[in-house]
């Protein structure tokens, strides 16, 4: 499900500016188009992870950047692990029948 950006600043209680400049550097990016941007409960919780790394953890963009890319690895690597294991467990059912 998606929502509008006016929904995601008050659900991700930002500011304009502030989005912008995540958007800027890629740490959200939102489906949809420039204009109408479109955004998840997932961009809510990145966002919710950008601020408390920034406020309560007191880590500079730098930081934020490769935590963020960090994150995207490991997300990355769970997909791909799962669809290995869906791929074998296919296999096996294959030879089982």
């Amino acid at each position: 499900m998606t929502i509008s950006r006016r929904e995601f600043l008050l659900r991700a209680r930002l500011d304009d500016g502030t989005l912008e400049a995540w958007i800027t550097e890629e740490w959200l990016i939102p489906g949809g188009t420039r204009t109408e941007p479109a955004f998840t409960d997932a961009d809510i919780a990145r966002a919710a992870l950008i601020r408390d790394l920034r406020h309560d953890l007191a880590v500079n963009d730098a930081g934020i950047g490769v935590i963020l890319s960090l994150v995207d690895q490991m997300h990355g690597l769970r997909r791909t692990l799962a669809d290995l294991m869906r791929e074998m467990r296919e296999r096996e059912g294959e030879r089982g029948g």
